[in-house]
């Protein structure tokens, strides 16, 4: 199956519960289980000290408010972009852009190719 083919309500019903575990592992600070349902080719392609150097010096990263704004959907070849409004309580009147791509992995399982926030 395709990504693209699920209704936006389908799609939100993975992605919600993605970018909410995202910024709470962010805000932990705990990688492993912030890289957890990632695809293997997300994982390969991040680099663990590069992530982990983010986690300890950026702001950003730190004090991610829960419930994101979810702003819409791209469809896009065999993933979904969602975006969301996100904000900061370290970081006050400020709002940031989150990004999640998913799309099914090797084993059919829905898993996340993309996540930024800026």
């Amino acid at each position: 199956m395709n990504i693209i083919e699920k209704t936006d309500e389908e799609i939100l019903a993975v992605a919600n519960p993605f970018w909410n575990d995202l910024v709470k592992y962010s805000n932990n600070k705990n990688y492993s289980a912030f890289t957890r349902n990632f695809s293997e080719a997300m994982l390969r392609g991040a680099n663990e000290i590069e992530m982990g150097k983010q986690f300890a010096r950026s702001k950003l990263t730190k004090g991610l408010e829960k419930d994101p704004e979810y702003l819409g959907m791209i469809r896009r070849g065999e993933h979904v972009t969602v975006l969301y409004k996100q904000t900061n309580k370290n970081m006050t009147g400020n709002e940031y852009l989150g990004r999640l791509v998913l799309g099914y992995n090797e084993d059919n399982e829905i898993k996340i190719f993309g996540a930024t926030i800026f």
